[in-house]
Parts: C-alpha cells; sequence; structure tokens
C-alpha cells in the first residue's frame, strides 16, 4: 500500500511541527489521487495559518487530530491514479493542495480548463480555493515557470484585486498608500499595479534592514523605516494597506494619521506581533477591515464576465512577472527544499520572517523527483 506523508502544524503554536505519514485509503469511485511534486511557501501560507479558525483555512485539509492542522499550500501536481472518467492518469494540475505527498479530489464542474474538487467537506469553503486548472488548457500555464506560478500567482491576483478594490472606490479620497511588509510578495505586486496609477504615492513601509531592497524594486516612490512615519505629515490623506498584522504598528499609523482614509487589513506576517482580537475596535480613525479578495472576484466576475475578468487579469500577471523575474535584476529567486526534515526547517525560516526577500521557498515532501 502506499502511504502519504504531510507536514502539519499545531494550531496553537505555529512553531510547532511534525511528519505524520499514514497509509492510504483505496479511492472511491470518481476520486482521482494526485501526487504533489512541488508547492510554494510564502508568508501568504503563515497567513493562512495565522488566521485559520478566524477564516476556516483549517477546515480544506483536516488532519483528524483537531490540534494539528495542514497549511494550505500552491503548487502543482500531477494525476497518478484516477476512478474518474473526465480526468486522465498523467494530468498536470495547478490549485490548492495540502503540505503532502499526495492529495485526493473528488472532481466536478469539469471543463476543459479547470474542475473543482466536489468533497463534502468544501462544499461551503469559499470556491476560488477549489479550482484546479488543467495545465494543458490554462492560459497562465507554462512548464518552465512553474516555480514562479506556485510563489506568485496566489499572491499577485490578490495583490491586483486589491488595487482594483482601491480604484473602485476612488482610494477613499486619498493620494497616499501606505504598505507595510513591504518587502512581501503580495505587498510589492500591489505596489507594482498601484504604482501604475496616475497621480497615486505609493509609500512603502519595512525594517531598516529591507529598506534597500524595496528601493531597488522601483514600485515604491517612497520607503519608510517603521520608526519613521513621522517623515509624512500627520494629516495626509491616505489609506493603509496592512500586509504586516502588526497590532502595535496599526495602532501606531491609527494614531499618527489623522488623514487616515481606510485601513484594510490583508495578511499576518508578523505572527509574533498580530493585533488582539477586539483590539481594532480601539483604534483611532477608521475600523481596520479585513480585506476578502473572493468577494472581489465575484463582484468584478458580475460586472465584468468570466472572460474579460480573465483577460484582465492575464494581461496583468505577464506584465508583473515579466518585471519580477526579468534577468538583468530579478526580484526573486527559488530556492528548492526536499524531503521532510528540509520542508520542516524551512517553514520555521518563513514562519520567522527571516531571510533574503529575494529568495522564494518551493518546497517537496518528496526525497526525489517523480521517476527517480
Amino acid at each position: 500500500m502506499s502511504t502519504t506523508l504531510s507536514l502539519q502544524i499545531r494550531k496553537s503554536q505555529l512553531g510547532d511541527t511534525r511528519l505524520d505519514d499514514r497509509t492510504d485509503t483505496p479511492l472511491a469511485d470518481g476520486q482521482v489521487r494526485v501526487r504533489i511534486d512541488s508547492f510554494a511557501l510564502t508568508s501568504n501560507n503563515i497567513t493562512y495559518a495565522a488566521f485559520g479558525e478566524a477564516m476556516s483555512y483549517w477546515r480544506f485539509f483536516p488532519t483528524g487530530d483537531e490540534a494539528w492542522g495542514n497549511i494550505p499550500v500552491w503548487g502543482f501536481a500531477s494525476v497518478v491514479q484516477s476512478l474518474h472518467p473526465g480526468v486522465a492518469v498523467g494530468e498536470r494540475l495547478y490549485g490548492y493542495w495540502p503540505m503532502a505527498t499526495s492529495a485526493v479530489l473528488s472532481p466536478t464542474r469539469l471543463s476543459p480548463e479547470r474542475f473543482a474538487d466536489g468533497a463534502a467537506h468544501r462544499a461551503e469553503l469559499p470556491a476560488v480555493y477549489n479550482q484546479y486548472f488543467r495545465c494543458n488548457a490554462d492560459p497562465l500555464y507554462t512548464a518552465d515557470s512553474e516555480d514562479t506560478q506556485a510563489l506568485l500567482r496566489p499572491l499577485f491576483i490578490t495583490s491586483w484585486l486589491i488595487d482594483d478594490f482601491m480604484a473602485d472606490n476612488d482610494f477613499f479620497g486619498a493620494r497616499t498608500m501606505l504598505l507595510s511588509s513591504a518587502s512581501s510578495k503580495t505587498a510589492y505586486g500591489t505596489a507594482f499595479q498601484l504604482h501604475q496609477r496616475e497621480g497615486i504615492e505609493v509609500v512603502g513601509l519595512t525594517s531598516a534592514g529591507n529598506v534597500g531592497y524595496c528601493e531597488s524594486l522601483g514600485c515604491y516612490h517612497r520607503v519608510l523605516r517603521y520608526d519613521a512615519l513621522d517623515a509624512l505629515p500627520a494629516d495626509t490623506p491616505c489609506v493603509y494597506i496592512d500586509f504586516a498584522g502588526n497590532g502595535a504598528l496599526r495602532e501606531a499609523i491609527h494614531a499618527r494619521f489623522t488623514g487616515l482614509r481606510y485601513s484594510c487589513a490583508i495578511g499576518g506576517t508578523h505572527v509574533d506581533e498580530l493585533a488582539a482580537k477586539g483590539a481594532t475596535r480601539e483604534l483611532a480613525g477608521p475600523r481596520a477591515t479585513l480585506f476578502f479578495a473572493p468577494a472581489q472576484i465575484k463582484k468584478r466576475t458580475a460586472e465584468w464576465g468570466a472572460e474579460e475578468f480573465s483577460r484582465r487579469m492575464v494581461a496583468a500577471w505577464q506584465a508583473f512577472t515579466a518585471r519580477a523575474t526579468d534577468a538583468a535584476s530579478p526580484w526573486l529567486r527559488a530556492e528548492h527544499h526536499r524531503g521532510g526534515t528540509a520542508a520542516q526547517a524551512a517553514y520555521a525560516q518563513v514562519l520567522a520572517g527571516k531571510g533574503d526577500p529575494r529568495s522564494g521557498h518551493i518546497l517537496s515532501l518528496h526525497a526525489h523527483p517523480a521517476g527517480l
């Protein structure tokens, strides 16, 4: 019998991990088993864990033990066994996976481009996370860019939607956008989009060690250290786009900027300093509001139609990745980690927020590539 190795996280203590190896159960009719070949691990996945209970991220891939969870990740897999007539062995898929060597899906709503997982426990979860893209018909797919797709695709889609949401609301009457955790991929993807908006100033907020990197990206008009907020006038009409989730920083921004028009909470890259529940109610100025990407997808799909939504997104993605992977000065380089122990070490590094911001972590729990 085959087995599946997974990397699990203690929900109450995100620094605790374990490797779980269990025997696979036989497939039921209509199911497929995939080999998860590679996936990205970024601060976005740490956000999934930090908001695992509040936003149901732990529910996608239950471990059978309430104390332990499996963080969802984005990456690539190949079908190795199929009891579904519409999905062939060998098919390549991009989508949302557990941190594991394999997964079982129940394909439903099949089209040439994609299908959904019809597993009962996922029925009430956001549909955007249940889509599996069939690589042979995916407009964003190229075989030589899998690492870039795994690292940037889910983040950039969020970035693109944040920019669209801001423009859709006329930037809440402000013309200065403050982005925390400016070296993170979702932040600089958002900055790349906002930078193209006429009359909008994009200000990156980051730690002292990442100022140079953020300045080198060219998509921030200004980059400030977290302790240099007084470089901006207090009455600056501004929007705070919070990728860090740092409670003390959020409080400082709300207290300093009397011209703050909107406070948009995106993620939690500073896990040790996440704002406490209920803390947003005590902030000066506007209430911090969590951005939920699926809501903007739903709105724009209804307004533009699915085809136009896809066309705009693909065009933006191609422009962004062309810049991010420019050989002369790439914003990103993939760093590969293979096997369970290496995956645990990479997770600890990403959780701690340490390492070179240009590094993008690509993991596989398989000790060897497929076929070896």
